[in-house]
């Protein structure tokens, strides 16, 4: 045991009776992150550069692109660390600090989302006021707000997170840490810690999956309206890349609650893959689904890359 166990690091776990193989799985895992750090910074560049995507859907585009990157950045350096070189051990702060921007960055996604889905309400309920509306000023407060709605509301968790003392076992049960998975060791009265999550849910996840629903059946009211059957089919494919992210992130969402609130009796591997799915598949097919689904990516790809080849051929020479 450690000297003073309250202030001892906490052990982080990979997959648990798999220890011999984690340098085969972490092939597949590299490879997630590769693609997911490709793929958003991808987007991030084409956005930046080409400027018939300054527009506020690519800008609310590139803020959840931000996002998905940061949160893999967050992520991935104990993942492949206990997968690459069997270090487990996290100092508490450090733990605090990842748990803090994970669940932080979960929110500002939620409310990326949102904006995105007042973006496409305001394009096809109101199109002729679209760019009054939806000003570079006004894309800018909507991105702040809700970038301090994650931030500010998580603190509160892990201020506390600081205050426990810790006497139980330090181990955690994934790779990476969670506010629940290290309040769990907390030899204190932990009652808000479990009523404030709860709370803070139906606020952001829950609400914000409301509001969207509630602007799509708007959004579908009035593309029925539309008497063109050719204008209707148009509307509705602007829509179609976000719904496809909102669709992976809240299945995702709910996935997890599900699994942690009524799955005691599922296999702990089953836990842990629902988490890496939550933290992985919303980052890695956001860029795909826009990709495939909007001309206007398609288009600055194909130009990065004719450029990319131009660049090559001119070095070759």
């Amino acid at each position: 045991m450690w000297p003073n166990i309250s202030d001892a690091p906490f052990l982080l776990t990979g997959f648990p009776g798999l220890e011999a193989a984690h340098h085969w799985i972490s092939i597949p895992f590299f490879a997630v992150y590769l693609s997911v750090l490709l793929g958003n910074g991808t987007l991030l560049y084409l956005i930046k550069e080409d400027h018939s995507l300054h527009e506020p859907m690519y800008y609310f585009l590139a803020m959840l692109a931000g996002t998905d990157l940061m949160v893999t950045l967050t992520t991935m350096p104990t993942v492949m660390g206990v997968l690459w070189l069997n270090h487990c051990e996290v100092s508490q702060g450090g733990c605090f600090l990842q748990a803090y921007f994970i669940h932080s960055l979960s929110i500002v996604e939620s409310g990326i989302l949102l904006a995105m889905a007042y973006d496409r309400f305001i394009a096809i309920r109101n199109p002729l006021r679209y760019t009054f509306i939806l000003t570079n000023t006004q894309v800018v407060k909507l991105g702040i707000g809700v970038f301090m709605r994650g931030f500010i509301s998580i603190i509160p968790l892990i201020v506390r997170l600081f205050s426990y003392p810790y006497c139980h076992s330090h181990v955690l049960s994934h790779a990476f840490c969670l506010h629940q998975d290290v309040m769990k060791l907390a030899c204190a009265d932990i009652t808000f810690n479990r009523i404030y999550p709860v709370v803070l849910v139906y606020l952001t996840f829950f609400l914000d999956c409301l509001i969207i629903l509630f602007s799509y059946i708007l959004i579908l009211k009035t593309v029925m309206g539309i008497a063109s059957g050719e204008e209707r089919a148009k509307a509705l494919s602007t829509c179609i890349s976000h719904i496809s992210c909102v669709l992976v992130f809240y299945v995702t969402v709910i996935g997890l609650s599900f699994i942690y609130r009524f799955g005691k009796n599922v296999p702990k591997v089953v836990h842990i893959i629902m988490s890496y799915v939550y933290f992985l598949f919303p980052p890695l097919m956001n860029p795909i689904i826009y990709s495939i689904k909007t001309k206007q990516i398609q288009h600055g790809i194909l130009r990065l890359l004719a450029k990319i080849d131009l660049e090559v051929k001119f070095c070759c020479e």
